[in-house]
C-alpha cells in the first residue's frame, strides 16, 4: 500500500484527534479550534457542538450512544446531552497529567490515558498510569509505570489491551478479563523506536493501525513488530480510524504543515482515507 491510494477527504481544519465511526459518519474534534464535527463519506461536515472545553483531545461513544469529550486541561471526561456538556466523571485528583486518550469497552469501562507532568511547562518526562473509570463512576489505576499512554485499542474479543506509549516508541499490551476489566500480564507488542505513536485503531485480525507523529507514516503492524502496510503523508500522521459501511476504510488525521505552523494554528489539518482490505475489529 502506497500513500498514493489515500485521497484528501475533507480540510480546512486546525489539529484533529481521535476520528471515531459512529451511526455512519466520522466523528472527530478539532482539539485547538474546540469543535465537534461529523464528516459523512463525500467529506461534506456538520458542527456538533462548539466551544469545547480547552484542548478536547478525544472523544468516544458509551454503549447507548452517548458522546464523551475529553476535557484534558480540567482533567474530566463530559458527555454530550441534549446539545450541552455535562461532566461523566472527574479524574482530576486521579490523573498526574492533563487528560489524553481513551478506549471503551463493551460495558462502558474507561481506560485513560494522560501525559504524567505538565508538558507545556517543560517538566521532565514522568511515569504515568492509565486510569480505569467503571460504568458506576468508580476511578481506580489500571496499569502503572507508562511513558505518556496515548492512543490505545482493545482487540481479540475484549482479551487484549494495546496502548501507544508515545515518547519511548512502543506499543504494550496486556491480558484484559473482558468480565472485570482487570490488565495483567504486560508485554512488549511492537518496538516502533524513533517514531511517536499517537491515536491508533485496531483491524479485525488483531492488528494495530498507528500513526507516527514524527515522521508523517501510518503502518499496519503485527504483534512482534511486522510492519505489514505503511503509508507516508506530509508533515504529522495524528491519529486513524476504520469505518465506513462496510468498515474497511482507514480515516487518518494529518497536519499538513511544519509545527511551527501547528503552533500558529495553521488550518492544515485534514482527513484522509484509503481503502484496506480487512476491516474493524
Amino acid at each position: 500500500m502506497t500513500t498514493g491510494d489515500a485521497r484528501v477527504l475533507a480540510s480546512d481544519f486546525i489539529f484533529l484527534e481521535a476520528p471515531r465511526w459512529h451511526q455512519g459518519a466520522l466523528w472527530v474534534a478539532d482539539v485547538f479550534d474546540g469543535v465537534l464535527y461529523k464528516v459523512d463519506m463525500d467529506g461534506s461536515k456538520e458542527v456538533v457542538l462548539s466551544q469545547l472545553p480547552p484542548r478536547p483531545n478525544s472523544i468516544n461513544f458509551l454503549p447507548d450512544g452517548t458522546p464523551l469529550v475529553v476535557s484534558s486541561v480540567a482533567r474530566q471526561i463530559n458527555r454530550i446531552v441534549d446539545g450541552r456538556l455535562e461532566v461523566y466523571v472527574d479524574l482530576s485528583q486521579h490523573a498526574t497529567g492533563d487528560l489524553n486518550d481513551f478506549a471503551i469497552d463493551d460495558a462502558g469501562r474507561l481506560y485513560v490515558g494522560n501525559f504524567g507532568y505538565d508538558i507545556f511547562a517543560g517538566e521532565a518526562i514522568r511515569l504515568t498510569d492509565i486510569h480505569v473509570v467503571e460504568p458506576g463512576g468508580d476511578v481506580k489505576s489500571a496499569a502503572s509505570d507508562l511513558e505518556f499512554p496515548n492512543g490505545t485499542a482493545i482487540i481479540n474479543g475484549g482479551r487484549t489491551l494495546v496502548v501507544a506509549e508515545t515518547w519511548c516508541g512502543k506499543l504494550t499490551a496486556y491480558d484484559r478479563d473482558p468480565r472485570s476489566g482487570t490488565l495483567s500480564n504486560r508485554r512488549l507488542f511492537a518496538d516502533v523506536s524513533g517514531r511517536h505513536p499517537d491515536g491508533i485503531c485496531a483491524d479485525r485480525e488483531g492488528a494495530i493501525w498507528l500513526p507516527s507523529f514524527n515522521t508523517g507514516e501510518v503502518l499496519r503492524i503485527l504483534e512482534g513488530g511486522q510492519i505489514t502496510d505503511r503509508l507516508q503523508f506530509n508533515g504529522s500522521a495524528i491519529a486513524c480510524q476504520l469505518g465506513g459501511p462496510d468498515g474497511k476504510t482507514l480515516f487518518c488525521t494529518t497536519y499538513d504543515g511544519t509545527l511551527e505552523e501547528q503552533r500558529d494554528r495553521k488550518r492544515l489539518g485534514l482527513i484522509n482515507t484509503v481503502r484496506v482490505d480487512i476491516p474493524r475489529e
